[in-house]
């Protein structure tokens, strides 16, 4: 819904620029072709990686960052193609769909943790956003300037998505430890406690006797 949102009041803000200039008349230049070219190829890639991802999780929220990502991705791959077939630029060759497979046949080996799988999406999204960035303030061209905008604002709002998921997991996580050291340290007695802290059994304290 967020995503959403943030999506219509660019599109409004994108509407209102463009109508103050007809520069998208004008041919592209090279930098603007070869930019096009440069983040097509890495959404061609990174869809590949996404649909990886997809079939070696079962964490309900690594699926949900990855599909929204995968269906991102597919999204800015569909309006660079369309635009970039409109404006006669050759397109990059494209690595095959990767079909779905069950995450639990494949082999410990050979799949990334969870951790890993949302470390990595992280870093794709600061990635594109900054290809995104350096990509705009780049473009002559109004229209191209603005499309790579509206992908940085989509790849901006998955970064604060997952950050969000990071820091529940996080949080969740601190909490399962807290409450079981506390219940682990309320069963222990005190020698077994010393022994977990590393200072060995705490020495034993004579009995103090009364005198007649």
């Amino acid at each position: 819904m967020q995503k959403q949102k943030i999506s219509q009041l660019f599109e409004t803000a994108s509407n209102v620029i463009q109508s103050l200039t007809d520069n998208q008349r004008n041919p592209l230049h090279v930098g603007e072709a070869m930019a096009c070219w440069t983040y097509l190829s890495f959404v061609n890639n990174i869809i590949t990686y996404e649909e990886v991802g997809l079939n070696t999780t079962t964490d309900p929220g690594v699926i949900e960052l990855y599909q929204d990502a995968l269906n991102t991705a597919r999204s800015h791959k569909k309006q660079m193609k369309e635009f970039m077939r409109k404006e006669g630029v050759s397109l990059p060759a494209a690595p095959e769909d990767k079909p779905d497979s069950d995450p639990n046949a494949v082999p410990i080996g050979a799949s990334f943790t969870d951790n890993e799988l949302a470390n990595t999406l992280m870093i794709n999204f600061v990635t594109a956003a900054d290809m995104c960035a350096v990509s705009a303030s780049q473009s002559l061209r109004t229209d191209l300037g603005l499309m790579f905008l509206k992908f940085q604002t989509e790849k901006l709002s998955l970064v604060l998505k997952q950050k969000n998921y990071c820091g529940r997991k996080v949080g969740l996580k601190f909490r399962l430890i807290t409450s079981h050291q506390a219940h682990r340290i309320q069963k222990a007695d005190f020698e077994t406690l010393g022994r977990d802290v590393g200072t060995g059994p705490l020495p034993s304290r004579p009995c103090r006797t009364t005198e007649h």
